[in-house]
């Protein structure tokens, strides 16, 4: 292998950019790292080239451990998005300076740079400055010298990004071309998904820093596996439906099971894909000879090129929760992303409010990943419980669950633990045991960032259990269950929103939650004591849309405003509704910012000791 790269990390300002990501990559490879913006890709690519410091992990270039090698020594080139020339030297200057670094004679390095203007389609050019050509041809003189010194591997940070659409397709198509002439085993680094389809041999796909899937790229297009995968490489249909032995069921509809998702037997929740091309519309099922999803409406219908593209929008299907298309806050319905040639769009016209019969010609299946737990045992009786009761949820939502114990070797932690897998027993998804001799925040962000967690349960301490729980909200993405002792699964749940994007969170993470536990759900928001009749009506609207949302969970919810103080008010409820568990939001400054729980969190904190309390980080106010 041409590229190896052995459990890479790296952390900036304690927030983890890359996250354990092993990769081996063929000599000769074209191979395309993909992802959104921040999502730890060029931190990557600069880790290979020696321009960053690995924290953890080795690079292997041609088999040599590279790690600790400055980037001279390393024999890569490296492509940057906005060229990087030298302004004061010329076309040919700028092409030779690698050589002339590397005491090349000037005869030789004139024939390699007269080679690679012919190469990259500059012969002529060679007399001109950086500032006397276009964007794609400076990309073209920023290629050419990092090919000059023959490196055995080439590095491409976003390298066309700046340039328009056509100039980019023109150079995908060159670097193609001479990528295969010269056989140089290369990473391309972008977030445009058309660069991997039409550059990759393979691609490989990271999100927050970790490397989820790599593979061809019609591969995962087709058959992904995760569900930022399905919903990052195009437009993508992913609904949660149910699976048996031999087909997969979305309300009464069945489609037959094109993998082995199901091996462990039984039925289970899985995530159906379908593509856009996979979706038929006519406007009677009789010519429909593919399963029907049913009657839809039209939402929305416009041309792209070749294609027409519809939104359509489903009546709910039993059982069926919606991920993408999104559908708005409070919409019960399911709406549906489908595709037409220009040809169908002629023969059979359809505009928004028509009705139309939806069919579907090919679904893949995704193993449902459910709920992911982190919980955290100590040496305090609150953490036992925080154990028991998220034990008993987890076996509930099928979770999967890691125990992390904290404490040195020599206070019992191992004793506990396994007490703690024989007390967690079946039925769970899957179940890690972990140790640290770190403090809980420590614990909590080491393990957050060795992989996503949906939830931490933890246990509350008699004292500080406010700033316990920030410790271990931390850095992550995750969410905080708070469990005093003494603690049952909760019959009665109260989910205390704001009018507002955050509070959306609040709902969406709580129902579900709550579905798993059977629980009825209260949601309250608290109005001034002076506002107006329009906060009241807008305060409606939005609980009306929250009680809906719970719905398509399967969570029966009713609505509550009071008006005053909002822990006055948070507190009155919770009491007065005898709820055995309260829900509330910790909007975030900033991403990857630390939680504070300053203000309403941090006073029902401390006042709410005998329930229960979980802490939704809302990302909706970033």
């Amino acid at each position: 292998m041409s590229i190896v790269l052995e459990h890479l990390s790296k952390v900036f300002g304690g927030h983890g950019v890359v996250s354990n990501v092993s990769l081996e990559i063929a000599d000769g490879e074209l191979f395309v790292l993909l992802g959104p913006s921040g999502s730890g890709k060029s931190t990557v690519l600069r880790m290979i080239a020696g321009l960053l410091d690995s924290d953890e992990g080795r690079v292997l270039l041609n088999g040599r451990d590279v790690t600790g090698l400055p980037p001279q020594k390393r024999g890569v080139g490296f492509v940057f998005q906005h060229y990087a020339l030298f302004r004061h030297m010329s076309v040919a200057e700028n092409i030779e300076f690698p050589l002339a670094i590397r005491k090349v004679k000037p005869a030789e390095r004139r024939r390699r740079r007269d080679e690679l203007l012919d190469v990259v389609g500059l012969v002529g050019f060679e007399a001109r400055m950086p500032n006397q050509l276009s964007g794609g041809q400076q990309q073209r003189v920023a290629l050419a010298r990092a090919l000059a010194h023959r490196p055995e591997v080439l590095l491409l940070d976003e390298p066309f990004g700046a340039l328009d659409a056509k100039i980019r397709a023109e150079l995908r198509r060159s670097l193609r071309r001479i990528q295969g002439e010269l056989g140089v085993t290369t990473i391309f680094v972008t977030h445009d998904q058309e660069e991997a389809f039409e550059l990759a041999d393979r691609t490989g796909v990271m999100n927050f820093g970790r490397l989820l899937e790599v593979g061809p790229p019609m591969e995962l297009y087709l058959r992904p596996q995760t569900e930022f995968v399905a919903t990052f490489l195009g437009r993508a249909n992913l609904m949660v439906g149910e699976c048996a032995s031999d087909s997969v069921r979305l309300g009464s509809v069945r489609f037959p099971l094109d993998n082995q998702i199901t091996s462990t037997g039984g039925e289970r929740r899985v995530q159906v894909l379908f593509r856009p091309e996979d979706v038929a519309v006519r406007d009677s099922p009789n010519v429909l000879a593919v399963p029907l999803l049913g009657k839809a409406v039209v939402e929305e219908a416009g041309s792209v090129g070749s294609l027409e593209k519809l939104r359509l929008r489903l009546p709910p299907l039993p059982g069926v929760r919606p991920i993408s298309p999104p559908v708005p806050f409070g919409v019960d319905s399911i709406l549906v992303d489908a595709t037409r040639s220009q040809d169908q769009a002629r023969r059979y016209p359809m505009e928004p409010g028509d009705e139309v019969w939806v069919g579907v010609r090919r679904i893949h299946a995704l193993l449902h990943p459910g709920l992911s737990f982190l919980l955290v045992a100590g040496g305090g009786a609150g953490r036992e419980a925080a154990v028991d009761l998220g034990g008993e949820i987890a076996r509930l939502a099928h979770a999967r669950v890691t125990v992390l114990g904290l404490g040195s070797k020599g206070s019992g932690v191992a004793e506990r633990l396994d007490r703690v897998r024989e007390r967690m027993g079946s039925g769970l998804a899957a179940l890690e045991i972990r140790h640290s001799s770190a403090g809980l925040a420590d614990a909590v962000e080491r393990e957050t960032g060795r992989q996503p967690f949906d939830l931490v349960i933890a246990g509350r301490p008699p004292e500080g259990a406010v700033e316990a729980a920030e410790g271990a909200l931390g850095r992550g993405e995750h969410h905080l269950l708070v469990v005093p002792e003494g603690s049952s699964i909760p019959k009665s749940v109260l989910i205390c929103v704001a009018v507002g994007e955050p509070g959306k969170e609040d709902v969406h993470f709580a129902g579900r939650l709550v579905r798993h536990v059977g629980a009825r759900a209260t949601i309250l928001t608290v109005l001034p004591e002076r506002s107006a009749d329009p906060a009241r009506a807008q305060g409606e609207r939005f609980l009306a849309a929250a009680a809906r949302s719970l719905s398509v969970l399967g969570v029966q919810g009713e609505t509550r405003i009071r008006k005053g103080r909002v822990l006055d008010q948070i507190l009155a409820e919770f009491r007065e509704g005898k709820h055995d568990m309260l829900v509330l939001g910790v909007p975030l400054v900033a991403s990857g910012a630390r939680a504070s729980l300053d203000g309403h969190a941090a006073e029902v904190l401390k006042e709410v000791r005998d329930r229960p309390v979980l802490l939704v980080r809302s990302r909706g106010s970033e």
